[in-house]
This record gives C-alpha cells, structure tokens and sequence, in this order.
C-alpha cells in the first residue's frame, strides 16, 4: 500500500517518544496539512468557511516550521528536509466533503493535540517540549475552527 496522509498519520499512533524518524513523518504530515485544508476549502462552496479551512492549512506550515526547529535542537545542528521529506504526502479526497468527514477532522486535530502533549510530556528538551506542546494547542484550535465550518455549512 502506499503511503498517504492518512496512513502516515496512523503509523505514529502509539509512537511514545518521538525520535528523529518520527520528527521527519510530522515534518511532512504537518506540510501536507496545507494541502489539505486547501483541498476542502475548494470543496465546500462556501468562502466564509473556506477561509477558516485556509487559516488551519497556513497554521500547519508553521508547525512544519517548528518541528523543524526541534529536529535542529534534536541534532545539534541545521536540520534540512531531503527531497523525499519535502515531498508532499498524497491525499486521496472525495469531490464531495461530507458532514462525517469535517467530524472526523475535528476528532483528528483533537487526537493530534492529545499526541503533541503525550510527546512533550517524554522530551527532555525544554525547547523541543515547548515547540510540541504549542502545536499541539493549536491543533485544538483547529477542531474549533472546523467546528465553525460545520455551524456555517449547516445555515
């Protein structure tokens, strides 16, 4: 099978301490994040709305940025994507965004805060626990912001 979004996301489910293999997977799962809020805000019809979607895609390049940050302090030194890590996950989407899949969104950010927290509750960086436990609030941000999509789809 291979690998996309969805099933990079899933293979760092049970992941207690993040090594830099891991780092690397959320490097390139928060890029791709961008892409795909862009690709439901193309969706939905609904520019209110869409924006909000737009807001959490940029919102995810900067946590790219910060899991960067922390593979840098990880390594000791400059840490630079290879061009496989640059490389955007593919995220396969249907034309249509139902009602299930925004809910599903909202619990997958809710999951991702939880995962951020549970990473930063084992580093023994300070800075590398600051940067996770600040995506990982974000990330519940997102839910929110998901959950706004939802009420205004539903007027």
């Amino acid at each position: 099978m291979e690998e996309n979004f969805y099933t990079a996301a899933a293979a760092l489910n049970g992941a207690g301490v993040l090594d830099v293999k891991a780092m690397e997977t959320i490097y390139r799962l928060e890029c791709s994040g961008e892409h795909f809020y862009n690709m439901l805000a193309e969706r939905i019809g609904n520019e209110e709305a869409a924006e909000l979607l737009r807001r959490n895609g940029r919102e995810e390049l900067a946590h790219a940025r910060r899991i960067a940050k922390a593979i840098s302090i990880r390594l000791g030194h400059e840490w630079e994507p290879s061009a496989e890590i640059a490389t955007l996950l593919p995220i396969p989407m249907p034309d249509e965004i139902s009602v299930e899949m925004f809910h599903g969104i909202v619990q997958g950010e809710m999951s991702g805060d939880a995962g951020y927290q549970a990473w930063a509750d084992q580093e023994t960086d300070p800075e590398v626990e600051k940067l996770l436990r600040l995506n990982g609030r974000e990330e519940t941000i997102h839910a929110g912001r998901v959950n706004q999509v939802l009420e205004i789809l539903s007027r």
